[in-house]
């Protein structure tokens, strides 16, 4: 049976970058290659292979975050399309709504191929914190993104998004309902684990036996770090015995160590350090508001810890407040520090909060949700060979008759 071709455009091809680019290696990881071609095009291309062609596209470092690149396919594009027809794809996949997601959704729609795409990441709550200060500029800025949102995505044939919350939030700024399918993310069980604690390792980075409350992510202003350091603040004032421990890294790193002074900063992880930060915790705190999913959630359940977030965005949807998690209001500080003693002071909801996020995450297998994802992609490549089938015995039967 023919391979199924894909071309796959995606900003960042390294892996661990942020949780959009770990999932897409979790289903990479998986691709029967059998039954499939991958051909990726991206502009922060992997320092290793990946086992599939990668053709690196110009990329412009952007003026507000110098650690990331944008893809400037306009440089390249006859290159680029000849490349695509070389190659001559299926199935369009597109990581984000960037503009090299706009190129290849062009070349998509004249070649007349079906385009899917995961929703990673909503943007439009992104808007709010840049601009800060000149109270026009979010609106407009969150203005252009929904219009641009609405427009990207109803241009798409599959949008998988991961929680029913966030499908209901896109349907609201008009992206049709009928494009969308719920496609949640997984995680690897027997590396998220209460069996991954380790004590001995976390006193050795706290240099003492308080309880210890961590909190794991890119550092950029969008996950709502003013909050996390009005938390910092607060638990000093009210002198709470908790070690505040940040893993991650981003452009707002030196900021937050210099507001921060008593927090254990630790830098970005990997995803076996981090899951022993996570057994060992006490406490996992999220304030962020603008996830689509939030993969360190569920992370954190799977590994016996405790979650108190933001009741907002993605990441509010998975958790039931009160059973598997605590839900605060985003921007109170004091409410999150609350939830935690109450669960000091109640360890048996602490633990039956704990067992019940175990049962949770045990059914979010990456096997799983990589069968579905390449379910997809394959019926919608079918659908289009099928189409050129019939296309060529037609032509060909007007041949022989004329």
């Amino acid at each position: 049976m023919r391979k199924q071709r894909v071309a796959f455009f995606s900003e960042v091809l390294v892996p661990d970058y942020d949780g959009a680019t770990r999932t897409m290696f979790q289903f990479l990881d998986r691709m029967d290659t059998t039954a499939f071609d991958y051909h990726f095009f991206s502009g922060i291309p992997p320092e290793h292979s990946i086992g599939h062609p990668v053709t690196t596209l110009p990329a412009i470092t952007l003026p507000f975050n110098r650690t990331y690149k944008m893809s400037a396919p306009w440089r390249n594009r006859k290159s680029i399309i000849h490349t695509l027809d070389t190659f001559k794809p299926d199935v369009i996949h597109i990581a984000t709504p960037s503009p090299l997601g706009s190129f290849a959704l062009g070349y998509a729609k004249r070649s007349g191929l079906p385009v899917i795409t995961i929703y990673h990441t909503h943007f439009v709550s992104y808007m709010k914190y840049y601009g800060k200060g000149i109270p026009v500029i979010p609106t407009i800025a969150e203005n252009i993104c929904i219009r641009h949102t609405r427009k990207f995505y109803n241009r798409c044939d599959q949008v998988l998004v991961p929680t029913e919350a966030m499908i209901d939030t896109l349907s609201e700024i008009g992206v049709e309902r009928s494009r969308m399918t719920l496609w949640q993310r997984g995680l690897d069980n027997k590396l998220f684990s209460p069996q991954r604690k380790d004590i001995a390792t976390i006193r050795s980075i706290t240099k003492n036996s308080k309880k210890n409350i961590l909190f794991a992510s890119r550092l950029v202003w969008e996950k709502n770090l003013d909050v996390l350091i009005q938390i910092y603040q607060e638990m000093n004032q009210r002198k709470l015995p908790y070690n505040l421990i940040i893993a991650g890294d981003g452009v707002a790193r030196q900021d937050l160590e210099r507001r921060m002074p008593g927090a254990h900063f630790l830098g970005h992880q990997t995803h076996e350090s981090l899951a022993m930060l996570y057994a060992s915790s006490d406490y996992f705190v999220f304030p962020s508001t603008t996830e689509t999913y939030g993969n360190v959630i569920i992370e954190s359940m799977a590994s016996g810890l405790p979650c108190v977030i933001a009741d907002a965005g993605g990441s509010g949807s998975l958790v039931r407040h009160g059973e598997t998690g605590m839900l605060c209001d985003p921007n109170d500080p004091k409410d999150y520090l609350n939830k935690i003693q109450l669960l000091e002071e109640h360890p048996d909801l602490r633990y039956r909060m704990i067992e019940a996020g175990l049962v949770f995450t045990q059914p979010l297998h990456w096997d799983r949700l990589a069968e579905q994802y390449y379910h997809y992609v394959n019926t919608m490549g079918s659908q289009v060979n099928s189409q050129v089938a019939r296309r060529t015995t037609t032509t060909s039967a007007f041949s022989i008759c004329h």
